[in-house]
């Protein structure tokens, strides 16, 4: 089951959790939608599910940047890596500990 609630709902009917598999949030006044609350019976599919998804979306940005800085792909090592991680790998290469 599902639902729609302000976020004063939710926090004033906190056995609501229980009832729903997740729970829309949205600003009553504007209408704006906020969000969801999963069920925590749903919580890790859909971390699993958001991790590979975030995962995917960064190597296809590392790709798009990779490709117009004149290299086809990264190197594996520096996979799951940030720019500013990768910079200080190659220092450490380059100059040592």
């Amino acid at each position: 089951m599902t639902t729609t609630m302000s976020i004063r709902e939710l926090t004033r009917n906190g056995s609501m959790f229980g009832e729903y598999d997740y729970i829309d949030i949205e600003d009553k006044k504007s209408h704006e939608y906020k969000g969801v609350f999963i069920s925590s019976k749903y919580a890790e599919d859909v971390k699993k599910f958001l991790k590979k998804k975030l995962a995917k979306e960064k190597q296809e940005k590392l790709d798009r940047i990779m490709k117009f800085a004149g290299k086809g792909s990264i190197y594996s090592k520096f996979n799951d890596m940030t720019a500013s991680q990768i910079r200080k790998e190659k220092a450490k290469e380059q100059y040592g500990k």
